[in-house]
């Protein structure tokens, strides 16, 4: 008898097991966009070469050959509180899909209990005798399996799992982000840094300026006028000088928070740099498909958004548990465990909801909508990314011509204010003539190291709009805090 309820048990199975392999809902294909031939700006541009596979790829900030821009890069990608969340997101993730991947085994149970229960009989009125007591002693053990017919839990499987790559994904885009900001901000400290030498050495120049003025009043030989201007143009020059203190400490201040320690215990010395920056290589539109960790969150999302679907798909379908217990129960501790207590228990049992008044079909409808809603954020987060790299182009074009264009002007406004010292020195003009020039040329200069600076500004943009050398390979090799490593850990679909 055994061996024939044994038998239909593992018909019943294997004809579960070959029912699972049915998943219903769509197969997810990544949704299509025309990204273009190639960039805008592409001609005469520098276009990047295919790097080998095995290849190591230097962090982006190297380029730059600037020691402590890189110290605080490395600092900035174990402090930084921004990529920190994004980490513990990702290992939530982890363990939701770890979660999600339990209802593909049974589930086993194991009780033990010892009961002792008795009555009271009432012989009289006024009396009360006890009654008889008896002992329970039980164990057992129960297991419950639904199979994954309609392939309802493979489906959550296939969304979370894809959750899990988009949480990665934001891990680097967040990496990505923190570090633009600091390479940004730790550019106008150096800006700033170029603009106060040049202040300082303007001011030096001015108390010259005002000192020879005012002994040629005394002299006799220049007015009163020439004193007030000179004067005039000195502390004009010092508020300017006051000023970018304060906007120093702010892109200073936002340096550290970004590293996550308080601003009172940080600080960035004054330090001369080669505001050059180098030429980087851009690919091709297709290439931003694999290289910008939002596009491949947003993609991956839209792959989990599309298993939901399945989800929602597999609840019209009824469902398949198997049932099975065994254990022992005796009146008797001394015969607990002994063939008569035995008792078991086992067969399967088919669940379909009849009728819920379209509730189901409303949950496919809505998952089909939030699919339609991603594969728009995802074609949108693409075409952002083709803009933000060609504003990035542009701007390094055009800031590129204004530099050389803003030289010249330097060097003509330094020609016509040592032309003016001239005739000021031989008495052919006023003071006023000369000090007009020199704030001409000091604005020159001024305006020559903003434009360096938005020059460098602008690569860095460029070289954050096409991903800083992430790549979607990355999201093969993980490690538990969404960070590549060697080794493989997940298979991002193809399809």
């Amino acid at each position: 008898m055994m061996n024939i309820v044994f038998l239909r048990a593992s018909v019943t199975l294997s004809l579960a097991i070959g029912l699972a392999g049915c998943m219903v809902g769509p197969d997810y294909v990544r949704p299509t966009i025309d990204v273009g031939v190639q960039f805008k700006e592409s001609p005469g541009w520098k276009i990047a070469q295919p790097a080998l596979a095995n290849a190591p790829r230097e962090p982006w900030w190297l380029m730059y050959r600037d020691p402590t821009l890189t110290a605080l890069m490395q600092e900035l990608n174990v402090s930084n509180q921004n990529i920190a969340l994004a980490e513990a997101r990702f290992r939530q993730a982890v363990a939701v899909t770890q979660g999600a991947r339990a209802p593909l085994l049974p589930t086993i149970t194991a009780t033990g209990s010892a009961t002792r229960a008795g009555a009271g009989v009432g012989s009289s009125t006024s009396t009360l005798s006890t009654g008889a007591s008896n002992n329970s002693y039980g164990f057992g053990a129960q297991a419950v399996w639904q199979i994954d017919i309609w392939g309802s839990v493979r489906r959550n499987i296939e969304s979370t799992d894809a959750t899990e790559l988009a949480l990665a994904a934001d891990v680097s885009g967040a990496r990505l982000t923190a570090q633009t900001a600091l390479a940004l901000a730790y550019l106008q400290v150096r800006v700033l840094d170029e603009q106060r030498r040049l202040l300082v050495a303007t001011v030096d120049a001015y108390q010259r300026a005002l000192k020879l003025t005012q002994n040629r009043y005394n002299a006799g030989i220049s007015g009163q006028g020439d004193v007030s201007v000179a004067r005039t143009q000195l502390e004009s020059t010092r508020a300017q000088l006051i000023d970018l203190e304060q906007q120093r400490a702010i892109f200073e201040n936002a340096v550290a928070v970004l590293l996550g320690r308080a601003p009172s215990t940080f600080a960035i010395k004054a330090q001369k740099i080669p505001l050059v920056p180098p030429m980087v290589p851009v690919g091709l539109p297709s290439e931003l498909l694999e290289r910008r960790p939002d596009v491949a969150a947003a993609e991956r999302r839209t792959a989990a958004a599309n298993a939901q679907i399945g989800v929602a798909t597999a609840a019209w379908f009824p469902n398949l548990t198997l049932n099975a217990n065994a254990g022992y129960r005796s009146n008797d501790f001394t015969q607990w465990f002994t063939a008569p207590a035995q008792f078991w228990a086992l067969g399967p049992q088919l669940a379909a909801l009849i009728f819920d008044g379209g509730a189901r079909q409303a949950q496919i409808n809505q998952t089909r909508a939030q699919f339609d809603a991603q594969v728009a954020i995802y074609r949108q987060t693409v075409l952002t990314a083709l803009q933000e790299v060609e504003n990035a182009m542009v701007q390094m074009r055009v800031f590129e011509q204004e530099e050389a264009v803003q030289r010249l002007a330097v060097q003509s406004a330094q020609q016509s204010l040592r032309l003016a010292r001239n005739q000021y020195d031989q008495g052919l003009i006023d003071y006023l003539s000369v000090a007009v020039l020199e704030t001409t040329a000091l604005n020159n200069e001024r305006t020559y190291i903003t434009l360096v600076g938005n020059r460098f500004a602008a690569s860095v943009r460029l070289v954050a709009s096409l991903g800083g050398g992430w790549s979607a390979e990355d999201l093969k090799h993980l490690d538990d805090s969404g960070n590549p490593t060697t080794q493989p850990s997940k298979a991002v679909p193809t399809n």
